[in-house]
């Protein structure tokens, strides 16, 4: 293991009676125990007699697991049943995640869970080990984050409002240099994918779960593509979505215009020859649902600041931020399925452009409710995605800038 690893590993203990495992299994209905154990933790129990000894070292994993994180537990930010064991093709168990668990690890940049099970007759204990995540700072990062500290105390402080708490100072520290190594490549591959032929680019992309894109759009009302600043998200959509031709005109980019001007008139000339529309963040409405109305998809960059015009104040990380508003009205007034996706760049260098399910539709009597409920869901999704790769994500963006709510 790496030194540094091994330094930040931690570990969570837990021993569970199995007579309390099978009051448990005597008073809760099926119903009940799916909600607390995963339909495979049931099943690899199996129906003979070591079943509830079987589901008890489960369970004592599921504690030993909470016990990593105690504030969230507390908070009920995470439950036990956000976690689950099941058997590797060698027999030992392994923990998975769901959503809001991984989430959590996440921003305690914690890698995986490993775990140990055993049981007697009487008691199942677990020993669950968190491994930290290693993050990797190329020697350029950490030259231009000293040399060329283009809003350094910016990205510091962002960073901070999202990180502190949960990991030391140190490695908060080297997630700004690796974003600025990020920031590296990314200007690089800007200036060689124009250059780059045709089949150099479907080697550099790939696509994940594209079929659930797909399968929403024969749905035939468009898509809303809820979509940040993650990885290189200039390679992604032109040589990710140029994969599909059969799709060229379809998409479209809700964009703010940036300065200076001729850099704004370059990224949207490539942007449409490219096969790509674009649209201003203020004044498309009437736009975007005509376009949707034809079955079009629309790409929503929801992580920057909204001013009061545009937007509403909900929380970002935890902390107020102007969040547009426009896509979740869209999606309450017309049904739309909200999509989320996102890329990043892979240690090799090749990127992934990855499509996630449909997010569920809150609806409310009170429509103003409606909105703030939705749009801190999709502020949720947000969080999520820029967990998973926090070092390439746009921390020189004032994403805060609201004081109160």
């Amino acid at each position: 293991m790496n030194p540094e690893a091994a330094k930040g590993t931690r570990c969570g203990i837990d021993t569970v009676e199995v007579a309390r495992i099978e009051k448990l299994l005597r008073d809760k209905t099926p119903e009940d125990l799916g909600r607390l154990f995963s339909p495979q933790e049931l099943q690899d129990a199996g129906d003979g007699p070591g079943r509830t000894a079987s589901l008890a070292a489960r369970f004592a994993a599921k504690e030993a697991c909470g016990k990593l994180f105690p504030r969230e537990l507390a908070l009920g930010v995470i439950e036990l049943a956000d976690f689950s064991t099941r058997r590797d093709a060698y027999g030992a168990p392994v923990v998975e995640l769901n959503a809001r668990a991984r989430a959590v690890l996440d921003r305690h940049r914690i890698a995986g869970i490993r775990v140990s099970l055993t049981h007697t007759e009487t008691s199942a204990s677990a020993i669950a080990w968190a491994d930290p995540r290693i993050t990797e700072v190329p020697w350029f990062g950490r030259l231009l984050y000293y040399l060329f500290p283009y809003r350094r105390g910016v990205v510091l402080g962002n960073l901070r409002r999202v990180f502190s708490g949960y990991i030391p100072e140190s490695e908060i520290l080297k997630l700004a240099q690796a974003y600025y190594g990020h920031y590296v490549r990314f200007l690089l591959e800007f200036i060689r994918l124009p250059f780059m032929p045709e089949n150099r680019r479907k080697a550099w992309m790939r696509i994940e779960n594209v079929e659930v894109a797909l399968r929403a759009h024969a749905r035939g009302k468009g898509i809303l593509l809820l979509t940040g600043h993650f990885g290189n998200f200039e390679v992604s959509t032109v040589a990710g979505i140029s994969q599909f031709p059969g799709y060229r005109g379809l998409f479209h980019f809700v964009r703010r215009r940036l300065k200076p001007k001729l850099l704004n008139d370059f990224i949207t000339w490539r942007t449409r020859q490219a096969g790509f529309g674009t649209l201003a963040k203020s004044g498309s409405l009437e736009t975007i649902l005509d376009l949707l109305a034809t079955g079009a998809i629309v790409v929503y960059v929801f992580d920057q600041h909204a001013g009061k015009g545009n937007g509403i104040t909900v929380d970002f990380f935890g902390h107020p931020a102007g969040t547009f508003k426009s896509v979740a009205l869209i999606a309450l007034s017309t049904g739309v399925p909200v999509l989320p996706a996102y890329s990043w760049r892979e240690p090799d260098g090749s990127h992934v452009l990855r499509f996630e399910e449909p997010l569920p539709l809150i609806e409310d009597e009170n429509i103003g409710k409606a909105i703030r409920r939705n749009t801190r869901a999709y502020n949720e999704e947000i969080e999520r995605m820029l967990l998973r790769h926090p070092e390439q994500w746009i921390w020189m963006h004032r994403r805060w800038k609201v004081t109160g709510r």
